[in-house]
């Protein structure tokens, strides 16, 4: 007959989380087989019953499922006789004959099931997420930004170990060190082994003698620090730098996760970017274009000079050559739109000799070699 979870630690129903894992401190270290002064084997039957009843109970869902549907709840297994069990191995003899029940039975609940890699109490620490937005020029040249993340850093006071000074490690009572209980249950095939992690070690095996009192043993703290972000040259909008081990620290020990940096561009005041090459407006007077001239256009690095030759038309654009983007060892180029400008006011003097210059040019149409 199905043991009663709640008999087996000595609880009633009722009891509260404390008070049946206070039950299962005291029958562990009662019955566990070390230390129990009687018949060895009565003492581990009955401490893998305490440690059975307490992985269930000590679940709430688990727990819930056993109050409602009793040992169907929580293992969703059926417990068949001795007679039940002969006549369906018989079936399955007959079936596939001689031996190949056993076979089939070692194919699906062999060793395998027996076996739980032990949990390393040291673990690597999470991975973080920033962002930060950068200026068109840093994004170009490259930057080192410092910025203030709160992450976890090793605890100073046990220099990560989770370790009060002066302290070390013991074996977990519970499960001897191994970081495991095995669990046996009856099914349609016979007596099914379950290992499972130690409830009372959470699968590690051992645990600090006496934790650090800064970080509670988790050798690790949380803070507020600066790190320096390396922007390198050419970076592209949406990209992800990578700082390895710049993310939280690890637990008791454990390596320090990375810190994954995306960066966004923000748009800027004068240039637009077209891949590698930089698009600006330069205003000029119509006076320029028909003539020529020489003007100044900004740039990433200042302003560089542009010669306008001679005749050009509106809206033309010019190029200054490796101005632009830089990828790498190569560089865009700078598109110059021209836009010309019309002045609303002009003095008397201004407006007698630009109408002496309309007045001196042949009208225009299409096709004409003077505007062509």
């Amino acid at each position: 007959m199905p043991q009663d979870y709640y008999q087996t630690l000595g609880v009633g129903r009722e009891a509260s989380p404390e008070e049946i894992k206070r039950a299962f401190r005291r029958l562990a270290k009662e019955y566990h087989p070390d230390t129990y002064k009687g018949d060895k084997r009565e003492a581990e039957r009955k401490f893998r019953k305490i440690a059975e009843a307490y992985e269930v109970l000590s679940d709430p869902q688990k727990r819930a499922q056993y109050d409602r549907f009793g040992h169907a709840g929580p293992t969703q297994g059926f417990d068949f006789g001795p007679g039940d069990f002969r006549r369906t191995r018989e079936a399955f003899g007959e079936f596939f004959g001689g031996r190949a029940f056993e076979d089939l039975f070692s194919m699906f609940f062999g060793e395998g099931v027996r076996t739980r890699r032990r949990a390393e109490r040291a673990q690597r620490g999470e991975d973080l997420e920033y962002r930060i937005r950068l200026s068109l020029e840093d994004a170009a040249f490259g930057a080192k930004l410092r910025a203030t993340v709160a992450r976890y850093l090793f605890c100073a006071r046990c220099g990560g170990s989770g370790l009060a000074p002066g302290t070390g490690l013991v074996t977990c009572p519970t499960c001897r060190g191994q970081g495991q209980i095995e669990y046996r249950q009856s099914s349609m095939f016979g007596m099914f082994v379950n290992v499972r992690a130690c409830p009372e070690c959470g699968g590690v095996g051992e645990f600090p003698q006496s934790p650090c009192p800064s970080c509670g043993g988790e050798g690790r703290v949380r803070e507020r620090g600066e790190i320096v972000i390396d922007v390198p040259p050419g970076v592209e909008d949406g990209s992800r730098l990578r700082l390895a081990g710049q993310g939280n620290a690890g637990i008791a020990g454990g390596p320090s996760g990375d810190l994954y940096v995306t960066v966004e561009i923000q748009p800027h005041p004068v240039f637009r970017r077209r891949g590698q090459d930089l698009e600006v407006d330069l205003p000029v007077h119509y006076g320029a274009l028909v003539l020529g001239a020489t003007v100044k256009v900004p740039t990433l690095e200042g302003e560089a000079e542009l010669k306008i030759p001679p005749g050009t038309p509106a809206n033309a654009v010019l190029t200054l050559p490796r101005h632009g983007f830089p990828r790498g060892r190569r560089r865009g180029d700078l598109k110059v739109h021209l836009k010309v400008i019309v002045p609303k006011k002009l003095s008397r003097q201004q407006k007698k000799l630009l109408e002496e210059l309309t007045s001196s040019l042949p009208p225009a149409s299409l096709g004409s070699d003077l505007y062509s």
